[in-house]
């Protein structure tokens, strides 16, 4: 293989990068680790390695690597601390000049009667808590300094029994313990806020320090205010706990999975002494039910003892969805903790991490780390193959005549009748050919609520195009919707001379509807084909709302009194501020409006005449969609009755 195309390879695995955090690893042809980096993006940060010109260090690393391995993390500071961890185990021969192997700090509060809390790079097992790492010092330094401006505790770096307290208890920040001026009990009372703030589970006291800077800023001691201000969102900061290190010494695994029909992708995340230290990812086939997928998994996965660590976590809605209660989820995990003793020997502990039973934040965002991992190598499985599979079951189950390489798939959005937009999204080969998506902005059911001619309108907009340019025409058309939205789009289809096979998704039951049928095609829930059509469907449907979402906002913002003669931006936010709606407007007098934006009354009267048409037309088109909204709810009833009906004359006619 040339160098050209291990680069072209190494390119191609950088643009199908996620838009995600990460640390991603380069490996040389002995699949040695030469490189580790993390990133804000992990495909933004891949792709400049292929882009303008690079360094000597940078060329070196691209000619020396065969391949990149990526780790999805929740954020840029995970990333950070897992770069750490897997550049000391690999000691990547590209990082050895760039990284100092530097430890991040965390909050140590010691184990004493009265405790003491401050930063440090040491930790020391003498019964202290620890909490952290944390990667960003200044937003730390940011939250102890407004920890200790909210509660008197002590700084002396030892603690021993004095005559008269110190000058931090006469400025009223320490309640001077040394002095016994306070009680061991309420002293302990503070520190089981500040422990209920570092785990994010104290919601009054972040309401507490709001008030207090609400406070501070309606008495303009906007200093205070915005050192509150800073506390707060450190502590926000802070509340991102990592996952990928700990303080605890123990060996875990953390395992999760994705489908996508019969392919199974898990991924493993091994913590060793407390450090994630690697992600492992399997790709499999399997048919079996996804309460099965997890134990089928570990009986493979763990084939000898030294493998096995103490504990194992597994997500119930993971390994037991179909589980009705704890109950039923805790004896199944009874049961294959007893197989891995009988069979290796290991009293190894299966633990559910589930809303249902209470675990540490620092469990549950390690599986769902492990889980978006998965993800990701599902959807690059799926970009690998090209999705064969579905497209030829498609093939078969609906009776196409060739293989549906090219899908199109329409959705419509409005709200109300108001911004009426058809989506168009084109797959191709089984997955998302974006730079063939298009969207229309609809005229002929603006201010209307008829899908049917919405539909027909973009459909015909859009292979009327095709066919003046005399391109090539889609393998299948799908429609989200049900027999009627089908029957219509058949109409316009075979009005152009067109012979493209049309199918429509049904959301309420998953129906898939052929044109002039009486009976919908039902493939199973685990089939490839539902699967590829029910994302081409979900597409339409996201790319519609998101354009439908742009167009509100963008007219939202612009102002009517913008289409009043002679008023700019400046008139119309003046009488915006004055009258508000153009109802109001239209209530005032010529000279009211004269006097507000200062023009010439005879100005203001053509100004308030054009009020009265624009607020005519306005009250028209209310009143078209009101109507529409009553029509609509029968018209979708009546189009599925119209097109059964015509499904059985065409049974009857043998058509």
């Amino acid at each position: 293989m040339s160098d050209k195309t291990i680069r072209e390879q190494l390119h191609e695995t950088a643009l199908k990068a996620p838009h995600s955090a990460g640390v991603y690893l380069w490996r040389n042809a002995e699949g040695t680790v030469i490189y580790v980096g993390k990133a804000k993006v992990l495909k933004n940060r891949l792709s400049s390695y292929f882009s303008g010109q690079k360094n000597i260090k940078t060329q070196l690393l691209i000619a020396n690597a065969v391949s990149i391995e990526y780790i999805v993390t929740a954020n840029e500071y995970e990333a950070l601390i897992l770069e750490n961890n897997l550049i000391k185990k690999y000691s990547p021969r590209y990082n050895i000049c760039l990284k100092d192997g530097k430890s991040y700090p965390v909050i140590r509060i010691t184990n004493e009667d009265f405790p003491k809390i401050y930063r440090t790079r040491t930790v020391h097992h003498d019964g202290s808590q620890y909490y952290g790492p944390f990667p960003d010092v200044y937003a730390l330094d940011t939250f102890l300094e407004t920890i200790f401006k909210l509660y008197p505790l002590r700084r002396c770096r030892t603690f021993k029994s004095r005559t008269s307290p110190c000058l931090y208890y006469h400025m009223g920040q320490c309640k001077a313990p040394c002095c016994k001026k306070i009680t061991k009990e309420s002293y302990t009372e503070y520190f089981g806020e500040i422990i209920s703030l570092l785990e994010g589970k104290d919601e009054a006291a972040v309401e507490r320090l709001k008030t207090e800077m609400r406070a501070a800023a309606d008495e303009l001691n906007f200093e205070k205010a915005a050192r509150l201000r800073d506390g707060i969102n450190a502590l926000n900061v802070l509340h991102n706990q990592n996952i990928v290190e700990s303080f605890e010494e123990n060996d875990a695994d953390y395992l999760a999975y994705w489908r996508e029909g019969e392919l199974v992708s898990f991924t493993v995340l091994k913590i060793r002494s407390g450090k994630l230290l690697g992600r492992n990812n399997f790709r499999e086939i399997s048919l079996n039910e996804d309460d099965e997928l997890i134990a089928e998994f570990m009986n493979v996965y763990y084939n000898s003892p030294d493998q096995i660590p103490p504990y194992i976590y597994v997500s119930t809605s993971a390994m037991l969805p179909k589980l009705e209660t704890v109950d039923e989820s805790v004896e199944t995990t009874e049961d294959v903790n007893r197989w891995l003793h009988e069979t290796y020997g290991v009293d190894s502990q299966i633990v559910l991490v589930t809303d249902d039973i209470p675990s540490a934040p620092r469990h549950k965002a390690a599986i769902q780390m492990a889980t978006q991992n998965a993800h990701e190598d599902i959807i690059r499985r799926l970009r690998e193959r090209g999705d064969t599979p579905a497209m030829e079951e498609l093939k078969d189950r609906l009776h196409l005549d060739r293989l549906p390489i090219r899908i199109e798939g329409f959705d419509i959005a409005h709200i109300g009748g108001k911004w009426p937009v058809a989506s168009l999204i084109s797959f191709y080969n089984g997955n998302p050919d974006k730079k063939n998506y298009r969207y229309f902005r609809l005229k002929t059911t603006d201010g209307l609520i008829d899908d049917f001619a919405s539909m027909r309108e973009a459909v015909t907009r859009r292979y009327t195009r095709l066919l003046n340019e005399g391109a090539d025409m889609p393998d299948l058309l799908l429609i989200d919707g049900g027999i009627g939205q089908v029957n219509a789009v058949d109409a316009v289809i075979k009005a152009l001379g067109l012979d493209i096979p049309i199918a429509g998704l049904a959301k309420r039951d998953e129906e898939i509807w052929r044109p002039h049928t009486s009976e919908p095609i039902c493939l199973p829930k685990r089939s490839d084909a539902l699967r590829l059509l029910q994302r081409v469907r979900d597409e339409t449907h996201r790319f519609a709302t998101s354009r439908n979402q742009r167009l509100r906002t963008k007219e939202n913002v612009v102002s009517i009194f913008l289409e009043l003669p002679g008023v700019g931006e400046k008139r119309a936010l003046t009488l915006q501020k004055k009258f508000t709606t153009l109802e109001n407007l239209c209530k005032q007098k010529p000279a009211d409006i004269a006097e507000a934006i200062k023009i010439k009354e005879e100005d203001a009267a053509d100004i308030l005449a054009f009020a009265y048409e624009l607020l005519e037309i306005r009250n028209e088109k209310k009143a078209e969609q009101k109507l529409s909204l009553i029509k609509a709810g029968t018209t979708k009833e009546l189009a599925a009755e119209a097109g059964r009906l015509a499904g059985l004359a065409d049974e009857a006619l043998g058509i």
